[in-house]
């Protein structure tokens, strides 16, 4: 009969906690360094030799980052989002010519005040709702108008056309007092 062989003891080269240690920082260190070197040689310049370059040139790069379709003349404009400023009518004759026409209060509304106020958003009192306004109205025409110039809420000022004058907004205002008695 056979008799048990003894298996030879696996053995390895790491005997002590401080060799142990040196191998495990190795075996981060290595792989790193050879992905610096590697990276090295893939990139062959220095930044600065490749800044010196046209096609690295920060304009270069600016052109080729830009978004698409960007229009310069909309970004040095206004924003085409914001309302159109409102035009004052002109004079009716030639003895009113030296008096400033009087804005039109349905047209500041119409272009400005519309969007929120025809359909209460974001708390805006819908025009022509008389319960709505008469606590407004109550606190008078004139804290009203100075509300939408100096903005209210949810209302930024002048209803987010800064190009209206107040007399403007007044008219605007009046006009919605008018329509929610």
């Amino acid at each position: 009969m056979s008799t048990p062989h003894s298996h030879d003891e696996h053995s390895s080269f790491i005997k002590t906690p401080t060799q142990l240690i040196v191998v495990v920082i190795l075996a981060f260190v290595i792989p790193i360094a050879v992905i610096f070197t590697i990276i090295h040689f893939v990139m062959g310049d220095s930044k600065e030799q490749m800044r010196a370059k046209p096609v690295m040139s920060d304009r270069a790069i600016a052109e080729r980052i830009k978004p698409v379709g960007s229009t310069p003349d909309i970004e040095k404009g206004s924003s085409p989002l914001a309302p159109p400023p409102v035009a004052a009518a002109a004079p009716a004759s030639a003895a009113d010519a030296g008096k400033a026409a009087a804005p039109d209060g349905k047209a500041v509304y119409d272009a400005n005040c519309l969007a929120c106020h025809a359909a209460a958003v974001a708390g805006a009192p819908k025009v022509g709702d008389k319960a709505q306004w008469a606590a407004l109205v109550g606190a008078g025409a004139a804290a009203l108008t100075a509300s939408a110039i100096k903005g209210k809420n949810a209302m930024p000022p002048k209803g987010g056309n800064l190009s209206l004058s107040d007399d403007q907004v007044k008219a605007a205002v009046d006009y919605m007092i008018a329509q929610s008695k």
